[in-house]
């Protein structure tokens, strides 16, 4: 075992195995997941400075923040959804660490979510996939590449309409397929949340939250750079802050890829 993770060194070393970013920028700009007005909306990540060098702290730089826990690039857990609520390790504190590694499967829909910004995955497309790739293994992270975080203005990335906001997604029968047949560990996403956004009006509204984190899987919302992944053999690294019963939290999200 000791020569796996020398050579996993080695190979990251000498630049064979490559460390892919999947983490947007969190700051003040980062955009929000706009609920009906009814909802209280997470708040806006705040960055306040305690001291600089200076007499608040001569020989120190440090800063406090404030932000929901589904802000930027995140971690949902299964605690975060009414269908999760009584799982065991459902929380981000409770989940075994284990289960934050896997490898990725990257389904590559750019091309219909160009045409068609509130497409929707299915089985069929899933399987189509497969049958080119091979059968997506249990404990895989299923990530879903759309080019969405190429929409650097937030108005674009949210794409509010007067009907809510239009992203793509999953169908209810795809998300029940990957969570129940296939045993993902959970889904990623390039948009500001893992269901599609008119996912609301659905049947049951935000059928990914509610099947994949009733099945206790995870979600990854707010990812870039899935165009550098290859649709198998690369491994994704996901771990959540450790927040005492918390449904969730900022991440950085890394990808192991050659």
């Amino acid at each position: 075992m000791a020569n796996v993770l020398a050579e996993l060194v080695s190979q990251l070393n000498s630049g064979a195995l490559r460390v892919i970013d999947l983490t947007q920028p969190l700051s003040a700009q980062t955009p929000l997941l706009p609920l009906p007005p009814q909802w209280p909306n997470t708040p806006q990540f705040r960055l306040w400075e305690i001291s600089r060098y200076d007499d608040r702290g001569p020989a120190w730089y440090w800063n406090g923040f404030e932000t929901g826990e589904h802000t930027g690039t995140h971690f949902d857990a299964p605690i975060h959804w009414v269908s999760g609520k009584d799982l065991p390790e459902n929380s981000v504190d409770k989940i075994n660490p284990r289960k934050f590694v896997g490898p990725a499967c990257v389904v590559d829909v750019s091309a219909d979510v160009q045409r068609d910004p509130n497409f929707l995955l299915t089985v069929e497309r899933v399987k189509q996939w497969e049958r080119q790739h091979g059968r997506i293994p249990a404990g895989a992270w299923f990530l879903l590449r759309t080019l969405w975080s190429e929409r650097t203005d937030p108005e674009q990335y949210i794409n509010l309409q007067k009907d809510g906001p239009h992203t793509p997604g999953f169908v209810k029968e795809c998300s029940e397929f990957l969570a129940k047949e296939r045993d993902v560990l959970g889904v990623g996403v390039e948009t500001v949340g893992t269901d599609a956004g008119q996912a609301a009006t659905f049947d049951p509204p935000f059928p990914n939250h509610y099947i994949m984190h009733g099945s206790g899987k995870f979600g990854l919302a707010g990812l870039c750079n899935l165009d550098q992944l290859p649709p198998v053999g690369a491994v994704v690294i996901a771990a959540p802050l450790k927040i005492v019963n918390g449904s969730g939290s900022p991440l950085r999200a890394i990808a192991l890829t050659p």
